[in-house]
This record gives C-alpha cells, sequence and structure tokens, in this order.
C-alpha cells in the first residue's frame, strides 16, 4: 500500500470573529483512497483587522485647504504554531488598503521564530520598524498625520527585507534590539545599514529608551540617527519627552535635524482620554529662525471595538518656511472600528 501525506484544516470561529485553525497530516492511499490518520501537528490561524473613516478640514495654502472625506481598512492573517525543538513560529501578513505601489494589496508581511531562552529572530519582508525607527514620535504620535506637508522625526533607511533580533530578556524590564537591513539592487538605499535599541521599564510608569541607526538613501548623504526617549505614567497623567539628531554628511544647511517633542495625556475615564502634544523640527546649521513646530490636541472615546477621536491641530513654518502661507491649521473627526 502507497501512502501519500497530505494535510487537513480544521477551522472554527470563535463569537469574538477570531479564526482558529488545527493542521493535522493524514496519510491518503493511493490503491484504495482510504484516509489513514499517521501524527497531528497543532497550530493556530487568527484574523484581526480594522476599518475607519474621517472627515479632515485643513486651512492654509488652496493646495490643502478644503474637506475631505476618506475611509481606510486593513485585514491581518498570522498563523503561529510551536515547533518540536520549543520554538514558536508565527507568519503573518496584511491586507491594506492603502498599500504602497508595487506591493498589490499586501502591506506588512513577515516571519518571526524564537522563544524565551533564545530571543527573537524576524525577517520582514516589507513593513515594519527597525530597531531605531521603532521608538521614533514617542511623544509627538498622531499630530504627524495631519495633510500640511509636515514631517516627524527623521529616520533610518528603508526597513524593507529586514532582518531583526529581540535578544532575551536577561535583565527585568531590559528589552535589546537590533536590525539589519542589506542593500540590494531594488533596495532604497545604497548600501546596508544596521540599527540597535535598547528600552527599560523596570520602575514603576517609567519608561526609557535610546537607539541610534543609518541613513544611507542617498550616496554622499549618509547620515547617523540617535533618538532618546523618557515616559512617565502615574495614576491618570502620562507625561513624554522625546528627542532625535540627523547628523548628515551633506553640505546643505538644512542636511542636520534635531527633532524634539513632549506630550500631556490625562485619562478622563477608562473610556475617554485627552492629550496635548508639541514637536518642533529644526536644522542647527540654517541661519535665521525657521524651526518647524506643530502642536495639537487630541481627544478619544473608546467603546469595545469602536473609537471615535477628535484633532485640532497647528503647524507654523511648514517646510522652514516664514511666508505666512507656511503657517497652516486643521480639524479632523474619525471613527474606527477594530475586529
Amino acid at each position: 500500500m502507497i501512502i501519500i501525506p497530505c494535510l487537513l484544516l480544521i477551522i472554527t470561529i470563535t463569537n469574538k470573529g477570531v479564526i482558529n485553525m488545527n493542521i493535522k497530516k493524514i496519510g491518503l492511499t493511493a490503491l484504495a483512497g482510504s484516509l489513514v490518520a499517521t501524527s497531528a501537528f497543532a497550530g493556530s490561524m487568527s484574523a484581526t483587522g480594522s476599518a475607519s473613516f474621517e472627515v479632515q478640514h485643513n486651512n492654509g495654502s488652496a493646495a490643502n485647504a478644503g474637506k475631505a472625506w476618506s475611509m481606510g481598512n486593513s485585514v491581518t492573517f498570522a498563523g503561529s504554531g510551536e515547533l518540536d525543538n520549543g520554538l514558536n513560529i508565527t507568519a503573518s501578513f496584511e491586507l491594506d488598503q492603502g498599500a504602497a505601489a508595487g506591493t498589490g494589496p499586501f502591506d506588512s508581511h513577515g516571519l518571526t521564530i524564537g522563544n524565551d531562552t533564545f530571543g527573537t529572530l524576524t525577517f520582514q519582508g516589507h513593513g515594519g520598524a527597525a530597531a531605531q525607527t521603532a521608538i521614533d514620535d514617542m511623544a509627538s504620535g498622531d499630530i504627524w498625520d495631519n495633510g500640511f506637508s509636515a514631517t516627524g522625526a527623521p529616520t533610518s533607511s528603508s526597513t524593507n527585507n529586514m532582518l531583526a533580533y529581540k535578544l532575551p530578556e536577561m535583565v527585568d524590564g531590559l528589552s535589546v534590539n537590533v536590525s539589519y537591513v542589506p542593500h540590494t539592487a531594488a533596495s532604497s538605499q545604497y548600501a546596508s545599514t544596521m540599527d540597535w535599541a535598547v528600552a527599560y521599564t523596570g520602575v514603576e510608569g517609567l519608561t526609557v529608551g535610546y537607539g541610534s541607526g543609518e541613513n544611507k538613501a542617498t550616496k554622499g548623504s549618509e547620515a547617523d540617527v540617535s533618538s532618546y526617549y523618557v515616559k512617565y505614567a502615574y495614576g491618570p497623567v502620562t507625561v513624554a519627552f522625546h528627542e532625535t539628531e540627523f547628523d548628515s554628511e551633506a553640505t546643505t544647511t538644512t542636511a542636520d535635524i534635531d527633532f524634539t517633542a513632549y506630550s500631556v495625556a490625562y485619562t478622563v475615564t477608562d473610556e475617554i482620554s485627552v492629550a496635548y502634544k508639541v514637536a518642533d523640527l529644526s536644522t542647527p546649521n540654517a541661519s535665521g529662525d525657521a524651526d518647524q513646530e506643530v502642536s495639537g490636541v487630541t481627544a478619544s472615546y473608546t467603546a469595545g471595538g469602536m473609537t471615535i477621536s477628535g484633532k485640532m491641530v497647528n503647524g507654523d513654518n511648514m517646510a522652514y518656511s516664514t511666508a505666512a502661507s507656511a503657517d497652516k491649521s486643521m480639524w479632523k473627526l474619525a471613527a474606527s472600528f477594530a475586529f
């Protein structure tokens, strides 16, 4: 009798919309066509996602003024399981309405393998964040999603086809991450880059971190990027500060960038929170005083998987310009649903 192995998927859907999948290896006889169970490998698969719609009004130049409705949605599928040697493996990919051109409907996708003893190794085919990039915008957060061309903290290079490693936790509250992006003909950088970052959460309410990386998107304009942040939560109040320095080898006066941000957030109830955030982008080698500053107030209400949010943001000296047209403002109302 000849036995041909194949896989049988047993799928169940919970009342919360989570898909559980059991993978069972079975044998199929070529002579009689009967099924013979030989062994089993247990795994699981989950599907999570979100949908949102929003209305935004911008004041400023004609190109940015007006009201606009928009919608976003994404679905992430993840399959995971434990190997015989104790390592855990997870593969995930995201279907995203806003995926970049050339990637089709797929956005972030990656493969992770590891455990608490050996650490975690991740291959990120697209999306994700390098070690240094992952700690950016800790304080300023979503005020950069403003629609009038203000940019957030400068970062290291592309993170597509990135290899990242998170060391096992050797000290309570201490995490260490490193990432490496090789140069390829299709990459958006001309040379390989490496980033690293450390974070500590061993004191109740306190989070501190530091990271360093490289930006090699353009030959002759290589840059070292370093960031640090401090965040402290006491009761309903959370304060945060973040700074990034972008030191470039380019000779232009705006090549070097200093980014600073701070925020104060208050949790009114379990469902309602408000925050005030400020971020400043300056070019220390440029003459004159044209620092780009963005400040905003945000508020949100959460009920289960639904979040209703709003924000008002002001921007001064956008693109480091002192012209009157470089001062802009906006407001946004949004509703999002997670499942």
